[in-house]
């Protein structure tokens, strides 16, 4: 510090220092009491002055700072349905071991670490156990599966020996309860019972068989089919109907069969983007073992899918409903490759592969979808002084391939497009006219003398699960790109 800056200080009087010092204090003092009256009026006034505080940080850090997450409600999280597959089962059949470490044998199918399994074997013995890297289950293996519990849908047909020698029986039955890794017995209980046939049927599905008889003795009946639908479905414990009290030598697959149980209505809930079975949401309709659901998104990809009560949905699907194949799409999009708006009506021809029907350009942009048999839009142009459009996109265009350009809707800027009420469509009359059906027989049985005296590997001939395929008919491709210009 300078000389002259400590003689300037020591000329301050001391009282003049003192006294700005006091008035900054009690300055200060008159402050904290102003606060703490307003403390003790808030503390008189605590809910005033709570709504007031809320209120007050909405005001103050809520502009510019609006909500980017979406509120939603949730359903019950059941965790086997959620978790992701991330095991492969497989299962050696006749050293009866099963697990996620067996590459070297047969793959059932993709699971997660947390899944059941349920396994049938020959001997007419059940169990459910908890997936491993390798459990034993015991020999000869029928049937193993990824076990859901409370399913009433799938059904198990089954026929089996009775002991050594003993009559034969057939049963329908489903699981929707057990102890896990005990074991059940689906015969009668005698020593050298067998199961001679077997099918399990996701959706209820009940075959017909035919049965052949060992020519023994005066037998004179030695053939007959056997309709699954006629036997009711009941607990596993049950001892099934007497099929044949003569020694059956095999049973081969004569139709396969169709399900016995009502459709499945099936609803969308959009609270928590699932389907349900419990009346939540919107109906989607009533659901057979054929029957999907047709998915269409906002990027415009469509696909078909079975409807699977696990499955959750984007928030960038815009169609979900009940696929009818011989319903057409329309679209209406701009290209972003031509720079103009297209219309096009097509089918889908391959229900099981997810497709794109417009371009893949960052430009292209959907504007309507729509699955009306006839259906009518209004075009709403950005110039005011061009009049709104109303449009008959079945006169417009024909059905052509899922690739196809379409037809050139307009040169001239959209500002929207607006679904208007569908004309009334008639399904067409089918006559009816006279089918001579075709029986076609195909072996899935076994051979009952050769099954006692050889070993059997991979999957056993008897066991049929019924995976049906939808019947689509397809629909010829025309990629042409008629350029008509509405406008």
């Amino acid at each position: 510090m300078a000389k002259e800056d400590i003689i300037r200080l020591t000329e301050i009087r001391i009282k003049k220092i003192s006294k700005f010092d006091i008035d900054k204090a009690k300055q200060h003092i008159e402050t904290i009491e102003e606060k703490i009256a307003n403390v003790k009026h808030h503390l008189a006034n605590l809910i005033d002055y709570a709504i007031n505080y809320f209120k007050n940080l909405k005001t103050k850090y809520g502009k510019g700072k609006e909500r980017k997450t979406e509120l939603r409600a949730f359903e019950d999280i059941v965790a086997s349905k959620v978790v992701m597959k991330n095991a492969k089962l497989y299962v050696n059949r006749i050293e009866g071991f099963i697990g996620t470490s067996l590459k070297k044998d047969e793959f059932v199918t993709d699971c997660s670490d947390i899944d059941d399994v349920i396994v049938f074997r020959k001997d007419g013995k059940m169990m459910v156990t908890k997936i491993d890297s390798k459990i034993f289950v015991g020999k000869d293996i029928l049937y193993v599966a990824i076990f859901k519990k409370a399913d009433k849908r799938t059904v198990y047909n089954m026929i089996y020996r009775d002991g050594r020698s003993g009559p034969s029986y057939m049963k329908r039955f489903n699981v929707t309860s057990i102890t896990r890794d005990r074991e059940y017995d689906l015969t009668a209980g005698n020593k050298g019972s067998k199961i001679l046939y077997f099918t399990a049927n996701s959706n209820g599905e009940a075959e017909i068989v035919t049965v052949y008889l060992r020519a023994v003795g005066s037998i004179k009946k030695l053939k007959w089919d056997l309709d699954f639908s006629e036997l009711l479905i009941k607990g596993r414990g049950t001892k099934g109907n007497r099929l044949t009290k003569y020694a059956v030598k095999k049973i081969e697959l004569k139709e396969k069969g169709i399900s016995t149980l009502k459709p499945r209505k099936i609803w969308f809930d959009d609270t928590v983007q699932r389907l349900n079975v419990d009346q939540r949401g919107e109906l989607l309709g009533e659901f057979t073992a054929e029957d999907r659901l047709l998915i269409i998104n906002q990027k415009g990809f469509v696909k078909t899918i079975t409807p699977d009560l696990s499955v959750h949905f984007d928030d960038t699907m815009i169609v979900l409903e009940k696929w009818i194949p011989n319903k057409p799409i329309s679209a209406i999009y701009f290209d972003g490759t031509k720079e103009r708006y297209y219309i096009k009506r097509f089918m889908i021809d391959n229900p099981n592969k997810e497709e794109r029907f417009i371009s893949e350009h960052p430009k292209t942009q959907l504007e309507l979808v729509s699955t009306d048999f006839r259906p009518m839009v209004e075009v709403v142009f950005s110039k005011r002084s061009l009049e709104n459009k109303n449009v008959n996109i079945e006169d417009f265009i024909t059905v052509k391939g899922i690739k196809s350009l379409g037809n050139q809707l307009t040169t001239e800027k959209i500002k929207m497009v607006n679904r208007l009420e569908p004309l009334p469509y008639d399904p067409p009359k089918i006559e009816e006219v006279e089918v001579v059906e075709e029986k076609i027989t195909e072996e899935l049985g076994l051979d009952i003398e050769k099954i006692d005296s050889e070993d059997t590997t991979n999957k056993s001939p008897i066991i049929d699960e019924n995976k049906k395929k939808p019947i689509i008919k397809p629909k010829k491709k025309t990629d042409s790109t008629d350029q008509t210009t509405l406008f």
